[in-house]
This record gives structure tokens, C-alpha cells and sequence, in this order.
């Protein structure tokens, strides 16, 4: 289980410094994400993707468990209508449960994708000032060990909080 750190740094100079520490405390890249004002130079960051700096997922998820639902709603009611047809009430029920499912995630999805990340919001404005922010996800046991680097390395920079629940995939 992994754990967000946040930290926004003034310039790209102690973006680079920062993500070359975090790359010798053995964070691997794939872990470290900088966010910037578009335009801004990422020369030698790791920038995040959609993943992070949308609603991808947390909308995803919502339309996999609203789509799921009202399809099983919809073949209960098919199910219904259909009782003495000679088709398997059961069948109907899960085959519509999926196809809400998939359209559902599928079409959330696509909002969420185009939706500014409500995790990131607070930062906006730092962001838009010219400044980096910086997310690191790394295992809850070296989370300390991570922000104490930081702190006595980058007097600069600004602890910003700590995430306790990073999605699993992003």
C-alpha cells in the first residue's frame, strides 16, 4: 500500500534536484509525478498524466457501480416482461447488469477524463504562480524517511499534505 506525498517547489531547478534524490532514495520514476502550468519546461521530470490530473478514475468507478445497477435494474424488468418466453430470467438480468456496466464506465469515463482532478484543485493557483507540484506515492513504511529527505534538502520547497489512499493503478 502506497501513500501520496504533495509538495510544491518554487522553480523547475528544484523540481530537477528534488526528482534526482527521489530517484537515489530508490522511488522509482513511475512513482514521481510533477504537475505545471501548461507551457511550463519539464525537461528532466517525470510529468503526470491524465491519470492523475483528472477524475478518470473516481468517475469510472461511479459509472461502473451506477451503470452495473440500473442495468440489473433493467433486466429485472426485461426479466418481467419476458417470464414465459423461454428465456433464463438469470441470463438476462447479468448480461443487462454488464452491458450498463461497460457503458457506464465507458461513458464517465470520458467526463471524468476532461474534468480537472478535485484532489488538485487547492493547487491551482501555486501552479498557475509557476510553481511545481510534486506528488510521490511510496510504501506507508518510507513515508518519514521520504518527507525528512525532502525537508532537510529543499528548505524551499512546501510540504503540502499526504494522500492516505493513492489509486491502485495510476
Amino acid at each position: 500500500m502506497r501513500k501520496r506525498i504533495y509538495w510544491l517547489l518554487p522553480d523547475l531547478d528544484a523540481a530537477r534536484k528534488t526528482m534526482n534524490e527521489l530517484l537515489l532514495a530508490r522511488i522509482s520514476e513511475r512513482h514521481i509525478h510533477f504537475v505545471a502550468t501548461d507551457g511550463a519546461d519539464m525537461e528532466g521530470l517525470h510529468a503526470a498524466n491524465i491519470l492523475q490530473t483528472s477524475d478518470l478514475v473516481e468517475a469510472a468507478q461511479t459509472g461502473l457501480l451506477v451503470g452495473a445497477g440500473l442495468g440489473a435494474a433493467g433486466g429485472v424488468v426485461a426479466a418481467y416482461v419476458l417470464t414465459g418466453t423461454g428465456a433464463a430470467p438469470q441470463a438476462v438480468v447479468i448480461a443487462l447488469a454488464g452491458l450498463g456496466a461497460i457503458l457506464g464506465t465507458w461513458s464517465s469515463s470520458m467526463i471524468g477524463s476532461s474534468t480537472p482532478s478535485r484532489r488538485l484543485k487547492r493547487f491551482e493557483k501555486p501552479i498557475a504562480d509557476g510553481q511545481y507540484l510534486l506528488m510521490v506515492d511510496v510504501p506507508r513504511t518510507r513515508v518519514t524517511e521520504i518527507e525528512e529527505l525532502l525537508e532537510r534538502t529543499h528548505p524551499e520547497a512546501h510540504f503540502e499534505g499526504l494522500e492516505p489512499n493513492v489509486p491502485a493503478f495510476p
